[in-house]
């Protein structure tokens, strides 16, 4: 028995006023057929040597037997289910609605009814996976009022939108993984996605770049990087580049410029879609130096108003692209011979 507090009262053991001590106990139940073990929380009457419990402890120590049964069986306890709804910030009766539940489902699971395996599956799955609550949210739209839809909608989008990038994060430093130890390539840099944002943004945010489109960025950044190599002996990103038919390309290049912080339009042009990458509220960048920002300002002085097709051909002049084979990784050796100073 542990003591939490001792306060005077009207004790409802032996119905006399004396200090009587809040304690927890080691519980031992059996709830449906299965041995569980709790803290439960009582008061004690030293005058009788005898614990009692009202009201709202019973209520307590009910849920925490339940939870310990939860817990044992491998279910979400009721703060853990409380957890995933405020999560969403999203009220018990309107998280039923979503999921097509009773009005009550919620509210009982947050405290003395212990959830089927098949609720349990259901709440586990809109845990890990704001998108279906998105998809849950527009489909019974017409069930919410405007602002708990808009509210809804907005939290739903920041949590997907977190998980989103850290999912593509997480695939794009796999294929880096290879190159941890070649600086050849990388530039003496291992790849940090919080600086090749803020280079992407440093551009896109310039008064001086005009047509921001996907290949133009890319020869942007590799020659920010060669710059910077050839200035200072390592990259700024550690972005690893491929020669390809338009000139040097990171690789994960598709899912760098997929992360939310990066502000793309789709445009539609003659010949297909372009990518168009537009200023962003933020104009600050902690994650470059000054170093680094006076590299990207050289490389907006040179190529900043050229089209795409005129960055194109000049990188096509230049020895890394010269020397390096058709889908080969380019080597940062080239960057000695880089027409820009």
């Amino acid at each position: 028995m542990k003591i939490l507090s001792t306060a005077k009262m009207l004790c409802l053991c032996c119905m006399e006023e004396h200090a009587v001590q809040t304690v927890t106990v080691r519980e031992h139940s059996i709830f449906k057929s299965v041995p569980v073990e709790y803290t439960a929380e009582y008061f004690y009457c030293d005058q009788a040597d005898e614990t009692y419990a009202d009201e709202q402890q019973i209520s307590l120590n009910d849920i925490a037997m339940k939870n310990a049964y939860r817990e044992k069986m491998g279910l979400l306890t009721s703060s853990q289910i409380a957890a995933i709804r405020a999560k969403y910030g999203i009220s018990q009766s309107d998280l039923c609605l979503l999921l097509g539940w009773g009005g009550k489902t919620i509210t009982r699971y947050e405290s003395h009814q212990v959830q089927d395996i098949a609720h349990d599956t259901i709440l586990r799955k809109l845990d890990s996976d704001p998108e279906w609550f998105l998809q849950l949210l527009n489909t019974g739209k017409t069930s919410f009022s405007a602002a708990s839809y808009a509210k809804y909608t907005e939290t739903g989008t920041a949590l997907f939108e977190q998980d989103h990038d850290l999912y593509l994060k997480s695939a794009i430093m796999s294929k880096y993984a290879r190159f941890l130890h070649n600086p050849g390539v990388t530039g003496g840099k291992v790849l940090s996605l919080d600086v090749v944002v803020d280079m992407i943004r440093y551009y896109a945010n310039s008064s001086m770049v005009t047509g921001l489109f996907r290949v133009k960025l890319m020869k942007m950044l590799w020659y920010a990087d060669a710059l910077s190599y050839k200035r200072h002996g390592h990259a700024i990103s550690g972005l690893v580049y491929r020669a390809l038919l338009m000139g040097a390309v990171p690789i994960a290049y598709e899912s760098i410029v997929d992360l939310s912080t990066i502000r793309c339009e789709e445009i539609e042009m003659g010949d297909g879609t372009g990518y168009k990458f537009l200023p962003t509220e933020d104009k600050e960048y902690p994650h470059l130096t000054q170093e680094d920002k006076e590299i990207l300002d050289t490389v907006i002085q040179r190529f900043g108003k050229v089209s795409k097709s005129a960055i194109v051909e000049t990188m096509h002049q230049e020895d890394a692209y010269i020397e390096t084979a058709p889908q080969d990784v380019i080597q940062f050796k080239y960057a000695q011979t880089l027409s820009l100073s």
